[in-house]
């Protein structure tokens, strides 16, 4: 297995600048697991395709104003510090003082020691808040340093949430319509730097019509880290580090996969974070998933995984060379996968994280 066979040729004009108009009004490409075999719906038919007793699982976390636009200290030249995630064991945490793991540009005059501060302003010119480069981030091989995040403003989250911007895909250019659009009509706590993107088709509406079938819904929170938009360098996919997320199982969803599997039913992950959540949360020495509270996983799922928990994916399409082909091709078969995105293509499917859906099932 080289990452080459998880490659693709993926036309610029089908990478979906903008969502669909209506959430729930793309195009849906349905895959049958073992066959391979493929029908052209639109996402709301995803009800036709539910039994009652499935159950949907949902990543309901919610993508941080991330994205800081500033300018160092000092010397007044742009800059840019990206949130990934929050440090809670370093020192204490206030209300107008925190530590983040975060990407900086540019690198090279952001390096901890060097007293490095950005300051990012808001509409008025005023200092909004500040980012003191402070160290790097132990083990880290991308260049995370650690920044301390303080501001004037009665609160730290006051300061995000007026100068924060949506980080969107390095792929989408200049989308200046909602970025309300790029949450989920479910998202809870903000703790993600990426949007959990097949989440991105429901309505309340949908919804609605999924429970009223006797399908259940129930959440996981995995916090989506950058490697939903890194590409797999290594010529052997084996030898990629996966970056580690932290993720949450309810008691709740527990139990309702426990009744689901009772009652024939399915466990259908929406999305591959929802996927990583379910399959990390399973014991293998207890034989069946447990609930978790914000734990580590690095789980790298490859062509070869056997699957516990989840029975059925709705996701996007996604990047060339991937980890998240790869576990959609684990989920199925690579080359079921594979002719799946040739026929997207041919098709005209519209692409990546406000594009079109596949249901695997």
């Amino acid at each position: 297995m080289r990452t080459s066979d998880f490659d693709y040729n993926l036309p610029a004009e089908l990478i979906a600048q903008e969502p669909a108009a209506d959430r729930d009004g793309c195009r849906l490409l349905v895959m049958d697991r073992e066959t391979g075999d493929l029908e052209d719906r639109i996402f709301r038919d995803i009800v036709d395709y539910l039994h009652p007793n499935d159950l949907l699982v949902v990543n309901e976390t919610r993508v941080l104003p991330a994205r800081l636009l500033g300018s160092k200290r000092g010397t007044g030249g742009a800059a840019e510090v990206f949130l990934l995630r929050e440090v809670f064991d370093r020192e204490p945490k206030t209300n107008k003082s925190a530590l983040w793991e975060v990407l900086v540009r540019p690198g090279k005059r952001l390096k901890p020691g060097s007293g490095a501060v950005v300051d990012v302003r808001d509409a008025d010119g005023n200092v909004a808040l500040s980012a003191e480069i402070v160290d790097w981030v132990d083990g880290a091989g991308k260049g995370e340093r650690i920044a301390r995040l303080s501001t004037e403003l009665p609160s730290l989250d006051e300061a995000l949430h007026r100068v924060g911007h949506t980080p969107l895909p390095p792929y989408i250019k200049n989308y200046a319509g909602d970025e309300e659009l790029y949450q989920t009509v479910y998202s809870k706590r903000e703790s993600s730097a990426a949007a959990p993107t097949a989440g991105l088709h429901f309505t309340p509406e949908l919804i609605e019509r999924i429970k009223e079938k006797g399908a259940r819904w129930e959440t996981v929170e995995l916090e989506v880290g950058l490697d939903t938009f890194r590409i797999v360098d290594e010529d052997d996919p084996a030898d990629h580090e996966m970056h580690t997320e932290f993720y949450t199982v309810p008691e709740q969803t527990i139990r309702a996969i426990a009744e689901t599997r009772a009652a024939k039913g399915r466990v259908i992950a929406v999305g591959t974070t929802s996927m990583r959540s379910l399959e990390s949360c399973w014991d293998a020495q207890a034989q069946a998933p447990r609930a978790r509270d914000r734990e580590a996983t690095s789980l790298f799922i490859l062509p070869g995984y056997r699957f516990n928990v989840v029975d059925a994916i709705v996701t996007n399409f996604h990047v060339p060379r991937s980890t998240l082909m790869m576990l959609v091709s684990a989920f199925s078969t690579r080359d079921n996968v594979m002719r799946a995105y040739e026929h997207a293509i041919e098709q005209r499917y519209r692409l990546l994280s406000f594009g079109d859906a596949m249901f695997v099932r």
